[in-house]
């Protein structure tokens, strides 16, 4: 093999070398900087608008409570400790077509608040959304649905089951036919 004399083309050793030391130190500084956060995201958030809900409720104490049909409305039952607030109730609205359920959940909420309520228990799992609104000067949770949602099967069956919303906590309600009779009256409306 020739070597390359003094009027040979190429590179020279000290100019590759100069190019290799600044595309490893480029590489090395780009290495140093620290990875993309969000940390920056509330600069622009005012303090004077949280964009945060309020602190998350306690589940409700439920030993004795029980269904009870409503004595002003007779499309309506109540869940609660007698003698106490109720924490929920169902009403069946038929002014439509179809026969609807409204679950109403006697639990402070945030103005404007959405959520999932989920219904677990008579071999079934149920999710509805309700949302805050303002019944009788207070913010509570409320959600409307046809009698026939599948998400409402979980009252139809005798056996405990739970109500919980994020937030709101969770409420057991007691074994019961009520919810289970309530719902066939409403569906066959």
């Amino acid at each position: 093999m020739r070597s390359a004399g003094p009027g040979a083309s190429g590179p020279k050793p000290a100019a590759a070398f100069s190019w290799v030391t600044l595309a490893i130190s480029i590489s090395a500084v780009s290495g140093c900087k620290p990875p993309p956060t969000d940390a920056e995201m509330g600069r622009d958030a005012t303090e004077e608008t949280p964009a945060y809900a309020s602190d998350p409720l306690p589940s409700p104490e439920t030993e004795g409570a029980v269904w009870a049909r409503s004595p002003q409305n007779a499309q309506r039952i109540v869940y609660g400790v007698p003698g106490e607030p109720a924490l929920m109730a169902l009403t069946c609205l038929t002014d439509g077509e179809l026969p609807r359920v409204q679950i109403t959940r006697m639990s402070p909420a945030d103005e404007g608040a959405g959520a999932l309520m989920a219904l677990i228990g008579n071999g079934h799992i149920g999710r509805m959304e309700v949302d805050a609104i303002v019944v009788a000067g207070r913010s509570v949770w409320q959600g409307t649905t046809l009698a026939a949602n599948p998400a409402l099967e979980p009252l139809a069956g005798p056996r405990q089951l739970t109500a919980t919303i994020p937030g709101a906590g969770l409420v057991t309600l007691n074994p019961s036919p009520q919810p289970m009779a309530f719902l066939e009256d409403c569906r066959s409306r």
